[in-house]
């Protein structure tokens, strides 16, 4: 099978192109490489396997198409090119929406003129839902909980694009839905929560599971914001790229339908859970700063996975302990990649 992904080179791209290029797979990645470690994640992949590598902007239609044009008999398309900053996306809007809503028309016209008949799977975001002022939140063993929500949030959730990040991937999240409805493309989206797991290259603005890693093994400032007790459903990387096999498998239920895909209550993670884990794995207590609550901040977001579970046959198999094991040993052998 020949497989494109938009974002390559990117953490879950990187891992997604790994997991076919092991298979026997044919791997085109297109990546523009301006996202922290792409270029080590791409010298990674070359020794793996067959693997084409087109430097590709999504914002550019022209290559994009030609992209798609010359590789468009693929067996699956995997689009996760993304501006992936809640942050970057207040303090520069209009790159967000070029990268993440212009993009993806970008890649949905290109697939359609070249007709291409391939599952395509979106990863969208949790975001879309917005910050659910709503929903009763209460606290529980020091933790913030939905109190009315034990299963956490459903896809029939309304949606609401809240900061410009979430307006760019709320309105892509809606071309990929329709391009399946209008055009008959095999679209999925999955409305992804916190993924993290080995090859990632977090930062604060985004991937803080990964970036709380990096910082405390290589002695970086730390700064916790709000009281610690937010939390948030982790999906460790080998399972989401379980639940696009999954899709692929069932296609003929997937196509056109969203999927919330996270950790589910089972895996739900607080800063403070971190924090704790962090300093039995360091045998010592780890440093940080507090700053106030961000703006941008939910106290809790936990995913309702039922729906992906019933109709995909997909349920996370790596728990929060054993992928954060995974992600510590990683960080510890690659911190070189780091300074």
């Amino acid at each position: 099978m020949k497989v494109i992904i938009t974002g390559g080179a990117g953490f879950i791209g990187s891992n997604a192109a790994s997991r076919y290029l092991r298979k026997g797979d044919e791997v085109v990645v297109l990546d523009d490489l301006s996202r922290a470690g792409a270029s080590h994640n791409l010298d990674w992949l070359k020794r793996q396997g067959h693997l084409t590598f087109l430097k590709v902007d999504v914002r550019d239609s022209r290559k994009v198409s030609r992209a798609f044009e010359a590789h468009r008999h693929a067996g699956l398309v995997l689009h996760l090119a993304s501006q992936v900053a809640v942050a970057i996306s207040v303090m520069d809007p209009r790159t967000d929406f070029e990268v993440n809503a212009l993009g993806t028309l970008n890649v949905l016209e290109a697939a359609r003129l070249a007709g291409v008949t391939a599952p395509l799977i979106y990863s969208s975001t949790s975001r879309v839902y917005g910050g659910m002022e709503d929903v009763p939140v209460v606290e529980r063993d020091g933790r913030y909980a939905y109190r009315d929500l034990p299963e956490g949030i459903p896809e029939e959730r309304g949606l609401d694009f809240h900061t410009p990040y979430g307006c760019s991937k709320g309105a892509a999240d809606q071309y990929v839905r329709d391009y399946a409805r209008v055009y008959g493309l095999r679209t999925v989206v999955f409305r992804q929560s916190c993924v993290y797991g080995d090859r990632q290259f977090g930062v604060e603005e985004q991937g803080w599971v990964a970036w709380f890693m990096i910082a405390t093994q290589l002695g970086l400032p730390l700064t916790v914001y709000g009281d610690g007790k937010q939390v948030r459903d982790i999906l460790f990387i080998e399972d989401l790229l379980n639940a696009f096999d999954a899709a692929l498998a069932k296609i003929q239920i997937a196509a056109g339908r969203v999927y919330n895909i996270g950790g589910g209550p089972k895996n739900a993670l607080s800063i403070r859970d971190l924090l704790a884990y962090l300093e039995r794995r360091e045998g010592r207590p780890i440093q940080y700063r507090q700053e106030g609550w961000r703006p941008v901040d939910r106290k809790v977001y936990v995913s309702d996975i039922r729906r992906a579970q019933s109709e995909l046959g997909w349920t996370p198999l790596i728990g929060r302990d054993q992928g954060l094991d995974s992600l510590h040993k990683w960080v510890w052998s690659h911190r070189g990649l780091f300074r």
